[in-house]
């Protein structure tokens, strides 16, 4: 255990909450304030509201748009609640950024939400209140933006509810997310939806019109029938919300977790000792699994047969590697963990072996990453590493258990993808403040641009100016750095959120009962091995 490194994450989790004061601060105290003013709750307020008492309120993507020019978390707020017992996506607009609008980042939100609903077969709740696309980057919106309508479509031709609770304004395309909904609750002298305001009427038409005859929550309850529930104000809407969610007959298509399961053998506490100041340094990836999985401390209830709380595969062998099966929450789960930070062809081929089994006994798999990638050089290349490495992207690639990624230190080059990074579609994937995802290290690839813009110059005969690249250099090195921060790469939505280590055992827990909600099946059969 090491204070240095403690007190280096103990930094980065002052910062990381600082970053998320920002998302929750929403538009801002001043509009904030004016919107409490007109007698409104705050997206989090309603969310509140809206989930079961005393339940966790798992939130996803707070950091989206960070490093861009809107606010830091796209005018949205997503996450995973609990609402009269069931498991729900929640999707709430922020009105006090700019109304709701949605921009181009709310949109990615707003997509990847929208496919952890799908993929975990859970109903939504949209908390509607917005004004529609933010018309200076409509570029980016209009033409993507139909997937959402398309997707409320299919949820509902899947069995999967998608309720809209209307608060005030839903205007243009925002007017479909309750068209197209199951259930719509509108508020009572708050919402309006039409697909085009009074203005744009005129100006259309040339009919004189008012905003409550046009789409007003009344309206739409008494005549068109758009609205199913005409609440009396933001309270009533949620309850109302909640018993829609009640009458659903809604339950759980996958197996029930092991109970009475045990608490960690050793304290979560102590994970921010683990992660050393400098990734280079590796550690010992089992201090980390053994405070986040279930333990067998003396006295437990843990079940027949659990006497250790990790089960180790092929220890000896392809020792970068560590995989082995644990229980988490009572739920039972494969692991892979980077020992050292180098995959080689052992580690490579003990990896693709392991996800078979895994999806032999559909299991799920949690990766924990802190690799540099695939080892390079010509003993390795003349020994298969690329064939090998190959094995395993091919058993990520086509295993069809549920993944779950955390990144907890580096994640470089292939070894991103062979440890299911974000382009393999894992389930859930988290970083930890201390995480880094790139090509490779910013030294190692500022050199590298160093070492090809010397040998070209060679071949043209010309002299090398070492002492002018040197500024390219610690250009290129700053960029890297900064865009393979974790800050950077969760505003990007390639994450589904940076959470304190000492988190990771709950955030994982909730989503392995979240994945619970559909049967787990394992592949029947694998791509070509290139053996």
């Amino acid at each position: 255990m090491s204070a240095t490194n403690r007190a280096t994450m103990l930094e980065k989790l002052a910062d990381l909450d600082a970053q998320h004061a920002v998302a929750v601060a929403g538009g801002g105290e001043k509009y904030v304030a004016r919107h409490k003013d007109r007698g409104k709750l705050t997206a989090r307020e309603r969310i509140e509201l809206l989930v079961d008492e005393g339940s966790a309120f798992l939130e996803l993507m707070p950091l989206a748009g960070w490093g861009s020019d809107f606010t830091v978390g796209a005018s949205m707020v997503t996450g995973i609640g609990v609402v009269e017992g069931v498991e729900c996506m929640i999707v709430a607009n922020d009105p006090t950024v700019k109304g709701g609008a949605l921009n181009p980042w709310s949109l990615k939100k707003s997509f990847r939400a929208g496919e952890i609903a799908e993929q975990n077969n859970l109903p939504t709740i949209n908390l509607t209140e917005s004004g529609g696309a933010d018309l200076p980057t409509q570029k980016d919106i209009f033409i993507p933006g139909g997937r959402g309508f398309r997707n409320l479509t299919r949820a509902s031709a899947r069995k999967q509810p998608s309720i809209s609770v209307v608060f005030g304004n839903s205007t243009a395309g925002g007017a479909y997310v309750p068209g197209m909904s199951d259930y719509v609750i509108m508020v009572k002298e708050q919402a309006k939806v039409f697909l085009a305001g009074p203005p744009l009427v005129k100006m259309a038409t040339g009919e004189e019109t008012d905003d409550e005859s046009l789409g007003g929550a009344e309206m739409h309850s008494r005549t068109s029938g758009s609205s199913d529930f005409l609440a009396l104000d933001e309270h009533d809407a949620l309850r109302l919300a909640r018993r829609v969610v009640a009458r659903l007959n809604w339950r759980k298509r996958g197996a029930a977790p092991q109970a009475p399961y045990a608490e960690p053998d050793l304290d979560p506490e102590d994970l921010l000792d683990l992660i050393p100041t400098d990734l280079k340094e590796p550690f010992d990836p089992r201090d980390a699994i053994l405070r986040i999985v279930d333990g067998v401390s003396t006295g437990s209830t843990a079940g027949p047969g659990n006497e250790v709380a990790f089960d180790e595969f092929k220890p000896l062998y392809g020792s970068a590697l560590c995989v082995g099966w644990a229980r988490l929450h009572g739920h039972e789960i494969g692991i892979l963990a980077n020992a050292r930070g180098v995959l080689m062809s052992q580690e490579a081929q003990k990896a693709a072996q392991f996800i078979q089994l895994a999806n032999q006994k559909d299991t799920p798999l949690l990766f924990l990453h802190n690799t540099t990638g695939y080892m390079v050089g010509a003993e390795y290349e003349q020994g298969g590493i690329i064939k090998h490495g190959a094995q395993m992207i091919n058993a990520v690639s086509n295993s069809t258990v549920p993944h779950l990624t955390v990144i907890m230190g580096a994640s470089y080059g292939a070894g991103n993808y062979g440890m299911n990074g974000r382009a393999y579609d894992p389930r859930f994937l988290f970083t930890w403040p201390s995480a880094k995802s790139a090509v490779m290290g910013p030294a190692q690839l500022a050199g590298v641009m160093e070492i090809v813009a010397r040998e070209s110059a060679e071949k043209k005969g010309q002299v090398f100016d070492a002492e002018g690249f040197q500024g390219i250099k610690d250009m290129v090195e700053g960029m890297v750095e900064e865009q393979s921060m974790p800050y950077f790469l969760s505003g990007m939505v390639y994450d589904d959120g940076v959470i304190d280590p000492r988190d990771t055992r709950t955030v994982l827990g909730i989503c392995l009962s979240v994945i619970d909600n559909q049967p787990i099946e394992g592949a029947m059969n694998f791509g070509v091995f290139r053996l």
